[in-house]
């Protein structure tokens, strides 16, 4: 390369009208190239979106469905339809936080720009060179042939220096020397992808980015869905926590009075040690609902990029199980292929598994690219900017493959059975959308039929818990009664509690498998 002391010296009188004049032909050439273009034809199969079957309707069955979701739009921020402040917090601060999410989009970006890198084939790369040779010719080379072998004379010197001096045989005598060659220019190559091999693999390398993009959303609304199923979970348990300390009080509270009424003669030893045996089976579970409490704190914070200590306070203080809507939009099957990310990503990578094979299929066709340089070459640094100095160079060249052992019709037929295959998983995708949505709407409308027994439940076991403990104490029940009546009261709370906790993880399931929640909240990519 010439150093920059040798480029800041370079003549520039009539090497910028060199340089346009060469600058013009290449220019002349790419653009006559990708004119041809339009001439030529693309080999392998075209994507075309495969046909895929959808039900009418996801509220047909109007006894089990049609009360609790309609057929309206889905909400983008389903989060908000459980009216809880601290649940939306948690989801906007995870689609800014959350690790998933910044590594899916950083393999976006990575997709993108291995687009770009693929894209740069379609168009002609030029660049310049700029060299500096210092070279010493060998006494026994073609230069020998200038002058005796015992000489001390090349013709290096005379065509380094314009002089010659004269032999009395008529040879060419001078001292043997280096020589300098000065060069600087363009280079240009083109390739005229006739085939359309260049133009198959972007299609390619674009649908791959878009999968990407695809999958990007769907780890955004794997997160969504995650956070306010743990949260969910989070309630419920610090629910069940609570019923469960409140009927440990009173278990308490029954062994105090058993253990007054034997004193008084009004009862056994077995009754008190029922009692006891009650209350240390109910604190028994305390444990393990403190612990359950306290992983799904945790992964909370996993979820949100931080450390337990790190999170709001709020999720440490017991609170409601949020309630569901009484009515859920679910929109429309056919929406459903367009707004669920992974049928979205099934099918660019279908799209790119088509365009694979049009790559596969134009290796059999010639390949023919043109090249070009032009440049100024001297023996003298001064006379670099001299016409005399120019030196170039245009032509075709044509690459046929002849034998390959296989190989070509190899990569063939592997493309295509990787197209088949990735059409057969886009079906499956598909399939599996519709079966996840109608699995979700049947346990979401059948959950909400088991809290309703359940509330029946609740407060007919409270009734009659109430109703034992008054016999007991007025000496018409044995503590048998009492016992059985604290227990399923107990469980019928417990019950209760698990029944909306799930009827909360369902909605949320639902919401998941409609494919709601990224149209327009998408977390931005660095720059």
């Amino acid at each position: 390369m010439l150093s920059p002391y040798l480029l800041s010296h370079v003549p520039l009188n009539g090497v910028y009208t060199v340089f346009f004049a060469v600058s013009r032909r290449l220019m002349l050439a790419s653009s006559c190239a990708m004119l041809s273009l339009s001439g030529c034809i693309e080999v392998g199969p075209n994507f075309a979106p495969p046909h895929a079957a959808t039900p009418g309707s996801f509220t047909e069955d109007a006894g089990a469905r049609g009360a609790y979701v309609s057929g309206d739009s889905v909400n983008p921020q389903w989060w908000t339809s459980f009216n809880d402040p601290i649940l939306t917090a948690l989801e906007q601060k995870a689609v800014a936080q959350n690790l998933d999410l910044q590594i899916a989009t950083e393999r976006l970006l990575e997709s993108e720009a291995q687009a770009q890198i693929d894209g740069a084939v379609l168009y002609p790369s030029i660049s310049g060179a700029g060299s500096y040779t210092r070279e010493g010719p060998s006494k026994e080379g073609i230069f020998g042939l200038f002058g005796s072998a015992g000489g001390a004379s090349t013709a290096a010197s005379s065509v380094a220096n314009g002089t010659s001096n004269a032999t009395g045989g008529g040879g060419v005598q001078a001292t043997v020397g280096a020589i300098d060659i000065y060069q600087y220019g363009l280079q240009a190559q083109y390739d005229l992808d006739l085939w359309g091999k260049n133009r198959r693999a972007v299609e390619a390398a674009v649908a791959n980015a878009r999968s990407s993009e695809e999958s990007r959303r769907a780890s955004l609304l794997n997160v969504q869905a995650a956070v306010a199923s743990n949260y969910i979970q989070l309630r419920g348990s610090e629910l069940l926590l609570s019923i469960t300390q409140k009927n440990l009080d009173a278990a308490n509270q029954l062994v105090q009075l058993t253990s007054e009424r034997q004193q008084a003669g009004l009862t056994t030893a077995l009754d008190v040690a029922n009692a006891k045996a009650t209350a240390a089976s109910i604190q028994s579970q305390l444990p393990t609902l403190i612990a359950q409490r306290d992983a799904l704190i945790s992964q909370i914070g996993l979820l949100l990029g931080e450390t337990p200590d790190g999170l709001p306070a709020e999720l440490t203080t017991a609170a409601p199980v949020p309630l569901t809507p009484p009515n859920v939009p679910v929109g429309l099957p056919s929406d459903l292929l367009t707004r669920r990310p992974d049928v979205r990503e099934a099918l660019q990578d279908l799209h790119k598994a088509t365009a694979e094979v049009g790559v596969a299929d134009a290796q059999f066709y010639p390949d023919i690219s043109i090249s070009a340089s032009a440049s100024l070459q001297s023996l003298q640094f001064k006379d670099l900017n001299e016409w005399s100095a120019l030196t170039y160079a245009f032509g075709p060249n044509v690459t046929l493959p002849i034998f390959a052992g296989g190989q070509l019709r190899g990569q063939l037929k592997l493309n295509k059975a990787e197209q088949r295959e990735a059409a057969v998983s886009y079906a499956k995708t598909v399939l599996t959308a519709f079966t996840q949505v109608n699995t979700a709407l049947t346990n979401y409308a059948q959950e909400h039929d088991t809290l309703a027994a359940l509330n029946i439940d609740v407060d007919q076991s409270n009734i009659a818990l109430g109703l034992a403990e008054d016999q007991y104490k007025q000496g018409l029940a044995d503590y048998l009664t009492v016992l059985n009546a604290q227990q399923s009261y107990l469980q019928a709370q417990q019950n209760q509690a698990q029944s909306a906790e799930r009827l909360g993880t369902d909605l949320v399931s639902l919401y998941q498998a409609l494919g709601g929640g990224w149209e327009q909240t998408y977390p931005d990519k660095p720059h």
